[in-house]
């Protein structure tokens, strides 16, 4: 495992306005993660486990404190150049794959390479959907998948930009046992065999257990669990 921060967060915190005032989600949350290491965020419901990925993953601003990305102030950003970090350097699986209905498995697979100019994007997205067991579905639309198949097109997916960062939010949420295993599976071979640094929100402990580390959110504070 290197010993180099892949991600260093000091003093977030999170506010959102709703009908009854403002309602504070993260409290002064203090972290480091180490390039390569695997990261579970657990937590009951609405204790800010998602909102915290959605901020590391830069796909949302933080009300305060700083979030570094390999070095660089990702919240100080604008939106524009946050979109080039996560290019470079983040892939997001969600709970509900969010595929794009209107594309095949391999046009859905190739379309990060693609953005990035990437002219081997079919070759790369070929050898990909191979590696997830999903070389016999290439034309197949989402709808035409199953949902244990259509997360692993979507893990294929942010695989695709050869991420050095992949978040995870309830990787498993939606799927059966048998389904859940093969992607959790998944997850830490391209977590080891490509030194990619995993960070993930479950409910699941099981799966939990099996991450370096195991952080606990708990009315939008983070502690970490003795291992």
């Amino acid at each position: 495992m290197s010993n180099r921060t892949a991600i260093k967060v000091s003093n977030l915190t999170h506010t959102v306005t709703s009908n009854t005032g403002n309602l504070t989600i993260l409290k002064g949350i203090n972290m480091e993660i180490l390039e390569s290491q695997s990261v579970a965020i657990v937590g009951a419901s609405g204790s800010g486990k998602s909102t915290l990925l959605g901020l590391l993953a830069g796909l949302d601003i933080n009300t305060s404190g700083d979030i570094f990305v390999y070095d660089q102030a990702f919240s100080a950003l604008s939106e524009e150049k946050r979109a080039i970090i996560r290019g470079q350097y983040v892939g997001f699986v969600f709970q509900s794959f969010h595929l794009l209905p209107s594309l095949q498995a391999i046009e859905n697979v190739m379309l990060p390479a693609e953005l990035k100019g990437d002219k081997d994007a079919r070759q790369k997205a070929e050898a990909l959907l191979q590696k997830v067991g999903l070389s016999h579905r290439l034309t197949h639309y989402p709808n035409q998948l199953s949902g244990g198949e259509q997360q692993r097109v979507a893990i294929a997916r942010a695989f695709a930009s050869q991420p050095k960062i992949l978040f995870a939010d309830e990787p498993t949420g939606n799927l059966d046992e048998e389904n859940g295993k093969l992607i959790i599976d998944l997850l830490f071979d391209l977590n080891q065999s490509q030194g990619t640094t995993l960070v993930m929100v479950t409910h699941d402990n099981e799966l939990a257990k099996l991450c370096d580390r195991q952080l606990i959110m708990s009315s939008g504070q983070l502690t970490e669990k003795s291992l």
